[in-house]
């Protein structure tokens, strides 16, 4: 691993790529602490403190992939959610929209277009969300944490104004630091940041358990993370590969085609995109609740969602966001990967699936196969997302925990698969030069 890594620093373009990228994680974690104008430090100080004590809910999972920046207030508090919703949107649109459609057919050209429509939606949800952050935690903080936190002591519009302008800017500059990393950094821009965000609370995690249980609380939880990153690893990398031939073609003299390749189709094809998709709508509950009166009834109401949707250890939550996990990954690879598509471009490319026929019979085949390798993918996702959690909580056994735990299912899942894609691109332009890589 250590002559691996030598020879990415040996090698001057890869090395660049390298260090572009950790500027940029580092500017974009510089820029997570630097709280928006306007706000009380003070009032700062005793947020964080609550967002780290109080039991799980909505902020601890927005606060976690903000790398902790929602919790500051900071420039980049809302770090590249806006951007994740946006392209969510607009990948579920291209199927209802005939124009997005046929963009997407275009190739290169349809997708910058595509891009650019994705930047315009961010920027729009980035405007609406920080505002909406601002006046929930400024106007109706015992929504989030029981308390008056006070972040804009004089209650100035203009100074609130001010708050959620610098942060729909900060939301603009992580979308553009992320497309910065992908054309010339390493990896994916935007799974990088993720990356960057997720792995930042881990330490808090460790510091949580070693307070509760000791070093050998610990050593605990390091195996668990081990098993853990193991099985992650291996059923990401796992595939099923679906034979293709191509038939052989005679133009003159020349005859070309006749050659063997397959279809690869990953065991968890959707990545962490349903944990994302269940979880940003168990949070429409909790955030609609802010609304509801202080106090009474509507205190009842967001007490009771707390301690049911964001409670890692509850049974209710684990049933309900294992069925929306299941549910979204069937629903996201049917977007993905369409077997409608695939069989049209294998028949025009003069491919075929040996046992069946083109057209009908292909389809079939193909959405037979998407369905059966969807279930254990989807299965996965739920366990690693959920049953870490439930341990950790349910073992520490402490509601001040619950805020930390909740999401370090996802947090590692996160982590692994965006570590496994980058060191795939880091081991592709080593081979180039006739290195060895990581993966071997």
């Amino acid at each position: 691993m250590l002559s691996t890594i030598r020879n990415a620093m040996r090698t001057p373009e890869l090395r660049n790529k390298i260090l572009f990228t950790l500027a940029l994680i580092g500017l974009y974690r510089l820029g997570a602490q630097i709280p928006a104008p306007g706000v009380s430090l003070d009032a700062l100080e005793n947020l964080r403190d609550q967002a780290n004590s109080g039991p799980g809910s909505v902020f601890s999972y927005l606060n976690l992939l903000s790398g902790g920046g929602l919790a500051s207030l900071s420039w980049f508090a809302l770090g590249i959610l806006p951007y994740i919703t946006a392209s969510i949107i607009i990948q579920i649109l291209t199927v209802a929209i005939p124009k997005l459609e046929e963009w997407q057919a275009q190739g290169a050209v349809g997708q910058r277009k595509i891009s650019q429509w994705t930047r315009y939606v961010t920027v729009v949800l980035a405007l609406i969300q920080s505002t909406g952050i601002v006046f929930l935690v400024n106007r109706n903080p015992e929504g989030f944490f029981g308390a008056d936190i006070g972040l804009f002591p004089d209650g100035s519009p203009g100074r609130i104004l001010l708050a959620v302008t610098c942060i729909t800017i900060g939301s603009a500059v992580v979308m553009w630091m992320g497309e910065l990393i992908t054309e010339k950094g390493i990896g994916n821009g935007m799974s990088i940041i993720i990356f960057a965000s997720v792995v930042s609370s881990l330490p808090g995690l460790g510091i949580t358990i070693n307070t509760q249980k000791g070093i050998v609380g610990i050593v605990v939880a390091l195996v668990l993370l081990v098993f853990l990153c193991a099985g992650i690893v291996f059923v990401e990398q796992g595939q099923r590969r679906i034979p293709v031939h191509f038939a052989k073609r005679t133009s003159g003299r020349k005859v070309t085609g006749g050659n063997k390749s397959y279809i690869p189709l990953k065991v968890n094809q959707a990545g962490v995109i349903p944990v994302i998709f269940a979880s940003s709508l168990l949070q429409l509950p909790t955030l609609l609740a802010n609304v509801l009166p202080a106090d009474g009834w509507g205190q009842s109401v967001r007490d009771f969602l707390n301690n049911n949707l964001f409670r890692p250890d509850n049974l209710g939550y684990i049933l309900v966001s294992g069925l929306l996990i299941v549910g979204f990954a069937y629903f996201y690879n049917s977007i993905a990967f369409d077997p409608i598509r695939r069989a049209d471009e294998l028949n025009k490319s003069g491919g075929f699936i040996p046992g069946f026929r083109p057209g009908p019979q292909t389809e079939a085949h193909l959405a037979k196969i998407l369905n059966r390798i969807t279930l254990p993918g989807a299965v996965f996702l739920g366990v690693v997302a959920l049953l870490p959690s439930a341990i950790l909580a349910r073992w520490l056994g402490s509601a001040q925990s619950a805020g930390l735990v909740g999401f370090s299912g996802v947090s590692i899942l996160i982590a692994v698969g965006v570590a496994l894609e980058t060191m795939k691109q880091i081991d592709s332009q080593l081979m180039q030069r006739n290195y060895e890589g990581f993966l071997k």
